[in-house]
């Protein structure tokens, strides 16, 4: 692949896997396999059947888990800690055929991609999740997962397509950040008003 397309691929797997890890890794994994598409750099590691089976296994779980009211944003925290780093590495082994300052370079940008795609996932499920109603819940999880399945698509097949989606995501992360900042404000003053009263009493 040339430095675009590597780069495509690069930024699109780690800008999707802070949305959803095991549907990326999956959909590269099996392209790579049946599509006999040439992954660039060392990604043709998540060709491996093992890795295919382990990533399908922990999508199902997700898939399940995403749907559930509250469980969706306990398991975010705990992605916070594996989507972001894994983001970071696919972005880098992407280019391993390429400098090592290069690979740095991509793993620091791959993982600000996943960490701000992941920010955004998880603050907006926190902010659905004040519905009491399950169903934008499950909506919002139903098109995280197709979005993770697109940008991947895009990236290896129309890499001009994936740059316009981050751009689009980060955009949205942006218009949306002062919304999270107020709403986690508010829950703050909730929380500090119901360890108040007592102590007023």
């Amino acid at each position: 692949m040339d430095f675009i397309s590597t780069l495509a691929v690069s930024m699109g797997a780690s800008w999707v896997s802070g949305i959803n890890l095991y549907a990326t890794v999956v959909t590269l994994g099996l392209l790579g396999r049946f599509a006999h598409l040439k992954l660039p750099g060392e990604l043709d590691a998540l060709t491996n059947w093992w890795v295919i089976g382990v990533a399908l296994f922990m999508f199902v779980i997700e898939f399940i888990a995403d749907k559930i009211q509250f469980v969706d944003s306990i398991w975010d925290v705990i992605h916070t800690f594996i989507r972001i780093p894994a983001g970071a590495i696919l972005a880098a082994t992407a280019f391993g055929d390429f400098d090592k300052r290069i690979q740095v370079i991509a793993l620091l940008v791959g993982g600000g991609l996943a960490l701000s795609s992941h920010g955004t996932k998880a603050a907006t499920r926190a902010l659905i999740n004040t519905s009491p109603e399950p169903f934008s819940n499950i909506a919002a999880s139903l098109t995280e997962d197709v979005i993770a399945v697109v940008g991947v698509l895009l990236a290896l097949f129309a890499p001009v397509l994936v740059f316009v989606l981050i751009g689009l995501g980060l955009a949205f992360s942006i218009w949306l950040l002062p919304r999270v900042i107020r709403f986690f404000r508010s829950v703050t003053r909730r929380v500090r008003s119901w360890f108040s009263k007592p102590a007023e009493a």
